[in-house]
């Protein structure tokens, strides 16, 4: 016995490193506090855990009182998916207008700015960049998430994110390896497939992922996704082939491997989470990310008692999980110091003024600026997908109303939606505002309603302007965030 109390020991505080959980509230719990001090290294924080700036910094004070090196993650992607801002939208546009304008000097120095503001709030991985190629416009979970459809253009921007996020001393995490851009189905809910042949796979999705390993990106985060060519059985989070052969061998990665959410339906709903969590570690993932929607202690018990019992059992080898927890440690030391020296100075301005140049405004034959007089925003809103959520305001109504008093606006759905835009608009001049109009056809049918009735209504494209231009003015911003909507809404009010 006194040799194997030891080694329990060490094994239970392994399998807690290894984890990354969420948690509800603004404070830390007493569960999270005290397993932090049994052993568990990470949190992660979303939207839930967010009211302020200030109050952000003393969430994670809190959290370091109990553990000094805790490593504290955050889903902040910018542009459409942000934490930092839920409440408000984001300062900063998100990777496909950084894209389309294609400037890495600023998509690095965006970067750094964001980088700066979460090391300030004691904030210091950020479950970012993604680098997936938009191979899929149709693809309902990447979208404007993506810097682009070009494997050079994903590339670069995503090295240079790399490079800024981690110069204010926070670690980058690339994601979704080995790329989640070319599937129809939202991993969230179902378990996507990719067929395409490791010819075409070596050449466009790991294009970025190659460059954000040479770029220095201190995480890369696994995707929930089949992909038949390099495993036909494991989806890529459970699969050794993947994880432990191309990533770590064939591309030579060497740093913290982290899953995606295992809550998500791609595994809880096929695996459940505490036998997937198992199989990731074996396969090569080093941090197992749960506490999107499962946030309690009992989730942190079930996991960390899954993986100490795989390795008793045989299933999941003691040094794999040893090996695992060591790369936890390590991220866990590069973060602990103060931001580097090289940390960039303020630059509040930089995240509008990328929104600013990503815009691209087609004006018909009969459509002019500035708007004038008070016009009518009608938002045609689709469902959000959960990467995304609902929380965060978007659309250039807020912003025309504070620019052009009188706005007045209104949200619209369904098939009837360019009926019920027209009656509520009058004889107001329109702004129709959409979102991905060409992956939802009521969409589309509301504009021919309102362009039909109405030939000088405003179009703002906020999602992928794979649609072509029409309206009397068209206005594509390049996606949703706040500082993309108060762009727009200049375009429109400028002559």
């Amino acid at each position: 016995m006194t040799t194997l109390a030891p080694r329990m020991d060490t094994l239970t505080r392994d399998a807690l490193t290894v984890l990354q959980p969420g948690f509800t509230g603004t404070t830390a719990p007493d569960w999270l506090l005290r397993r932090l001090g049994e052993g568990l290294a990470s949190v992660g924080l979303f939207g839930r855990n967010i009211a302020s700036p200030e109050q952000l910094a003393a969430l994670t004070a809190q959290l370091r009182a109990e553990r000094e090196d805790v490593i504290v993650a955050i889903d902040e992607e910018g542009g459409d998916v942000t934490r930092l801002e839920v409440r408000t939208g984001s300062s900063f546009p998100g990777n496909h207008a950084l894209g389309a304008v294609d400037d890495v000097d600023l998509t690095r120095r965006v970067a750094a700015e964001l980088g700066r503001r979460l090391a300030e709030c004691g904030v210091n991985l950020n479950w970012a960049p993604s680098a997936d190629i938009n191979s899929n416009p149709g693809n309902p979970v990447i979208g404007v998430r993506s810097f682009g459809a070009e494997p050079g253009l994903v590339a670069r921007h995503t090295a240079a994110y790399v490079e800024g996020l981690q110069s204010a001393g926070v670690a980058a995490c690339t994601k979704h390896f080995p790329g989640h851009g070319d599937t129809a189905v939202d991993s969230h809910h179902a378990l996507p497939r990719i067929d395409a042949g490791r010819q075409v796979l070596a050449e466009r999705e790991l294009a970025p992922f190659r460059a954000a390993i040479e770029a220095g990106s201190r995480a890369v985060m696994s995707a929930h996704i089949l992909v038949p060519a390099l495993d036909p059985e494991f989806p890529a989070t459970l699969s050794q082939r993947i994880l432990g052969g191309l990533l770590r061998q064939e591309l030579g990665y060497d740093g913290l491997i982290v899953t995606d959410g295992m809550e998500m339906r791609a595994i809880a709903g096929t695996y459940g989470i505490e036998r997937g969590s198992v199989l990731a570690v074996a396969a090569g993932a080093d941090a197992i990310c749960v506490g999107g929607g499962l946030a309690d202690d009992e989730t942190v018990r079930r996991l960390r008692d899954a993986l100490v019992g795989a390795v008793r059992s045989g299933e999941l080898a003691e040094d794999r999980l040893a090996d695992a927890a060591r790369r936890v440690r390590e991220l866990a030391a590069w973060t602990s110091p103060s931001p580097a020296s090289g940390a960039p100075s303020p630059a509040p301005e930089v995240g509008l003024d990328a929104a600013r140049r990503a815009l691209r405004l087609t004006v018909s034959d009969q459509g002019s600026t500035p708007l004038a007089g008070r016009p009518y925003v009608a938002s045609f809103t689709p469902v959000a997908n959960i990467a995304v959520g609902d929380e965060t305001p978007w659309g250039v109504a807020a912003e025309l109303r504070r620019l052009l008093p009188g706005t007045t606006a209104g949200t619209f759905g369904g098939d009837d939606a360019g009926e019920a835009a027209l009656a509520a608009a009058g004889e107001r001049r329109i702004v129709a505002v959409v979102r991905d109009e060409h992956r939802h056809p009521w969409m589309g049918r509301a504009l021919d309603v309102l362009l039909a009735a109405r030939p000088d209504t405003v179009v703002v494209e906020m999602g992928l302007p794979q649609a072509a231009p029409r309206g009397a003015v068209h206005v594509a911003t390049h996606g949703a965030a706040r500082v993309c909507g108060l762009a727009a809404a200049e375009a429109l009010l400028a002559p």
